[in-house]
């Protein structure tokens, strides 16, 4: 997750190339800026991806970070639980974990979805020259952390959850408590 929040290569954005030996511009862009560059097309792109490779610094584009830093932040309060819970006798700490990660797998895919309406709005737009797009890898590791702390999380709660009773009839309160180690 950490390295989808501070990559800038979530969407890539190229115009359509009707001619070769003219400039295009393409652009690239994460959750903290967007980056252009101008291309010179001397050769058609045999993977049809338009406007050429890209790798410039440019100008900051904020839109979906202030999420993705809460969920930066829920996974460090999860790991530091995670962490605190190895002590003995301190597993109460795994629901709180088990919270924080899925809080935070909740925060990275709502700050996904924010960055793919972007990307639409973006090229839906009469005044851009991007017509054509793709999500890159920066985009594919933030959806497998959203898959990853979700699951965690889920898990570490269950793991968290009190016994049930063994008998249908037997209530939490008349189950024999379970010996501490």
């Amino acid at each position: 997750m950490f390295a989808a929040v501070v990559s800038d290569h979530w969407a890539v954005l190229s115009p359509r190339v009707e001619r070769l030996n003219t400039t295009c511009e393409a652009a690239h862009f994460g959750l903290w800026r967007l980056c252009k560059k101008s291309i010179f097309m001397t050769a058609e792109d045999p993977e049809g991806k338009g406007c050429g490779p890209i790798s410039l610094p440019g100008e900051y584009n904020i839109s979906a970070a202030a999420i993705a830093v809460f969920s930066l932040a829920f996974m460090m309060l999860g790991t530091l639980c995670l962490l605190g819970s190895f002590g003995r006798g301190r597993d109460y700490l795994l629901r709180p974990a088990g919270m924080f990660f899925a809080f935070a797998g909740l925060c990275i895919i709502i700050s996904v979805e924010v960055m793919r309406q972007s990307v639409k709005r973006m090229i839906e737009s009469d005044e851009t020259i991007w017509i054509e797009y793709y999500y890159s890898w920066s985009f594919a590791c933030a959806c497998s952390a959203f898959i990853l702390l979700f699951l965690s999380g889920v898990g570490l709660l269950l793991i968290s959850m009190p016994h049930m009773p063994r008998n249908p009839w037997e209530t939490c309160m008349d189950a024999e408590p379970e010996p501490v180690d």
